[in-house]
């Protein structure tokens, strides 16, 4: 296993065993009056060690044969099983008092409805966490020693990086071979257009200028050392970082602040707490809901349509039904007192009960609660013709709100200062993306006034 695999199997053992240690104490806590109490904990001490045969039997904190994190819960479930049905044998064979077999029979109920839950909790992270790592198809502009160079650190890292091609981007000694080069900077739109491309490196030599080269031999020449601190900001922005590239220096150009393996898994951890939360306690609400729009129209109670979401790759939007028709293209935008928009749904619309749905968008991994909110492809290719670096804005997953929705920019996009303000909103957003934010956008979406100004 590798390094984090290893640091992962660790993490679900020492999980499992506070969750059986919480589950037995909660079992003690109910039937006994003082919860250390030497036999309750002997048993205790009996169940780790039965858990950790079973676990090291049933090889759950091997990750090489867990590998599909979706079975692991289940996986887990039948060493529950197995843990329960041990200690129910020896139940049956030992002598243990009344009070001390009623903590038995509560810790066998109450510990696989713990340990599956907390466990599918926690996969559910862990599979957020890995599709963020999946392979990155990417485009190497250069092709002399630089691009040799990216190119071996890839044949090394075939799980982490799958190569489309070279490009040419001016006169340099060529260390890569013919059939691999696809093209060169003029025809960079097409290719980008034709393959499917994660990240472009470029690896080109960087020609230092007269006036370095003087000030560096002027040092040599009096045996003084140069430290050389370059200005990038005026070519990459404020957004740019330095980071270690296999054993080469690179720059990272739009370094953002949800790049962070901290944040990212911050986030993803609030999402999935925060949307199961939320179907959870808006359940009654939602059953209400699809019970009206049932009684006021024909036609199905969701609607779900095709969306763009994160790296570009499009997903199915949950959505409340709110119109007696749907245009068939899907190119057709509402329009502010639309003749389509039904009885019920003109109020869900108004309060925006009609974007409920999409909580189990966000539980699926396909958006994010707070982020910028995911357009249909038709309209993606206007803002992208019509607006700088809009494509920027999937970086990330998309929100069910967003920092331009709360200041005003949600409804149509007619014209281009709408299109600007909310794609310059959305960016503002990737770029300054904090935890406090994300909670302020909440804040603002269900108590604010310019959220629902606009919404019809």
């Amino acid at each position: 296993m590798s390094r984090s695999e290893k640091i992962l199997a660790t993490f679900f053992f020492i999980w499992d065993i506070i969750t059986l240690m919480a589950a037995f104490a909660l079992s003690v806590a109910i039937f006994q009056e003082e919860l250390v109490i030497m036999n309750e904990w002997m048993i205790l001490a009996g169940v780790l060690g039965i858990w950790f045969i079973i676990g090291y039997w049933r090889k759950l904190y091997n990750l090489k044969v867990t590998k599909t994190m979706e079975s692991r819960p289940f996986r887990y479930l039948k060493a529950y099983f197995i843990l329960i049905a041990v200690v129910a044998f020896l139940y049956h064979i030992l002598s243990f008092p009344s009070f001390e077999r009623n903590i038995i029979l509560a810790f066998s109920l109450g510990f696989p409805v713990l340990g599956f839950t907390s466990n599918f909790f926690i996969n559910n992270i862990v599979n957020r966490i890995n599709q963020n790592r999946n392979v990155k198809h990417t485009l190497v502009a250069g092709v002399g020693n630089a691009a040799a160079n990216v190119y071996n650190y890839y044949k090394s890292n075939p799980s982490k990086y799958a190569v489309k091609g070279f490009i040419k981007c001016k006169k340099e000694e060529t260390f890569i071979e013919q059939d691999k080069i696809v093209g060169d900077v003029d025809n960079l739109n097409d290719i980008l257009c034709d393959n499917e491309v994660d990240e472009i490196v470029i690896a080109i030599p960087v020609k230092p200028s007269k006036k370095i080269k003087k000030i560096m031999q002027a040092a040599d020449y009096h045996g003084k050392r140069v430290r050389y601190i370059p200005d990038y900001s005026e070519l990459f922005g404020k957004n740019y970082k330095s980071v270690k590239y296999g054993e080469m220096d690179s720059i990272n150009t739009r370094q953002m602040p949800l790049d962070e393996t901290s944040s990212y898994v911050a986030k993803e951890f609030f999402d999935l707490f925060f949307s199961t939360m939320a179907l959870i306690f808006l359940s009654p609400l939602l059953l209400i809901v699809a019970a009206l729009i049932k009684l006021d129209s024909p036609g199905p109670i969701l609607y779900c349509p095709l969306r763009i979401g994160k790296n570009g790759k499009p997903f199915r939007v949950f959505k409340f039904r709110t119109m007696k028709e749907c245009d068939a293209t899907g190119n057709k935008s509402t329009q502010e007192n639309d003749p389509r928009i039904t009885r019920v749904g003109k109020y869900l619309r108004k309060y925006s009960i009609d974007e409920l749905p999409q909580f189990l968008n966000v539980f699926f991994g396909d958006m994010s609660v707070v982020g910028p909110r995911p357009h249909r492809s038709q309209l993606n290719q206007q803002f992208q013709e019509s607006t700088e670096q809009y494509m920027l804005r999937h970086y990330f997953k998309p929100g069910i709100t967003g920092w331009a929705q709360v200041n005003g920019w949600r409804g149509p996009t007619n014209t281009l200062e709408q299109k600007q303000q909310r794609t310059s909103h959305d960016l503002w957003y990737i770029e300054n993306w904090s935890f406090i934010l994300d909670i302020k956008i909440i804040y603002m979406t269900i108590f604010g006034k310019k959220t629902h100004s606009s919404a019809f």
